[in-house]
């Protein structure tokens, strides 16, 4: 029995999930039966921010990644692996908003993006990007939408409590912002290891890599946040993932949340102290 397939690639038995869960659809108190991965401290502020959860909303992508040749002696990005290792979390991320859009949300909390290399085949991994879709009770201060300038629902890692944060603080979140770069760091050679043997001494050419290939995806996830006309790039990771390349080839993957204002002043109210009833 095969499993059918929409055009963005969901299945069908996801249509049919968030289908009982859109409001309107369902026996819940507001139509439908909501889902979400947040915690209840997350839920509770994600709701005093104004936004409801709507329901749980992922995409998958299993990806075959492939082969490039590198020089033993020399720094190079493996453009191929870089681009692989962008467009299966691009299909990922899509699919996931593709479900948020089928809720009629205007935007995806908490979002995780995760990768999982498989053992049914060789170089074969599975990206998932899993957050719970929201719909805002009101339209943003500013008027229009809560949906970036692409009309697609905004997306965002921040956690529950960052994302009440930064709307209490005037901003708003307009999407996950990514760049990537597959790098191959050249080997020294023998002499050169030798010759470094007992001393204190910088190695160019592993620093050079290093700063390279975190420049090339810092690069490219401002390049992201400028198509979404952001303010500003919240949350950066800078991760360094070796996979299953061996040591001298890695991914350095930057990952953060593009925003904008909502208005001029971004004053929150001073915090206030709290004395815990527990021990």
């Amino acid at each position: 029995m095969s499993v059918q397939h929409n055009e963005m690639g969901i299945p069908t038995d996801a249509l049919n999930r968030l289908a009982h869960m859109r409001p309107g659809g369902g026996q819940g108190p507001q139509g439908g039966l909501f889902t979400s991965d947040l915690s209840v401290n997350e839920f509770l502020l994600v709701r005093e921010a104004g936004f409801r959860p709507l329901g749980l909303v992922l995409g998958s992508s299993i990806y075959h990644v492939g082969f490039q040749a590198r020089s033993w002696s020399k720094n190079q990005e493996l453009d191929r692996l870089s681009g692989a290792m962008y467009h299966a979390r691009e299909l990922a991320m899509t699919r996931m908003e593709a479900e948020a859009d089928a809720l009629g949300a205007d935007g995806i909390v908490a979002v995780r993006l995760e990768i999982e290399f498989k053992e049914f085949g060789n170089d074969i991994a599975e990206f998932i990007a899993v957050g719970t879709a929201v719909k805002a009770d009101n339209p943003p201060p500013t008027g229009g939408s809560w949906r970036n300038n692409k009309n697609q629902p905004f997306t965002s890692d921040l956690s529950g409590q960052d994302f009440w944060t930064l709307v209490q603080a005037g901003y708003a979140p307009l999407g996950m912002v990514m760049g990537t770069c597959v790098y191959h760091i050249a080997h020294q050679g023998f002499f050169q290891s030798m010759g470094n043997i007992g001393q204190n001494v910088e190695i160019p050419q592993f620093t050079e890599a290093l700063y390279d290939a975190r420049e090339l995806a810092m690069s490219r996830m401002q390049a992201e946040a400028e198509q979404l006309m952001a303010e500003g790039i919240v949350g950066v990771q800078l991760l360094s993932l070796p996979h299953q390349w061996g040591g001298h080839t890695t991914e350095f993957f930057a990952i953060g949340t593009a925003v904008r204002p909502l208005r001029p002043d971004h004053v929150i109210e001073t915090p206030q102290l709290v004395l815990p009833l527990v021990d």
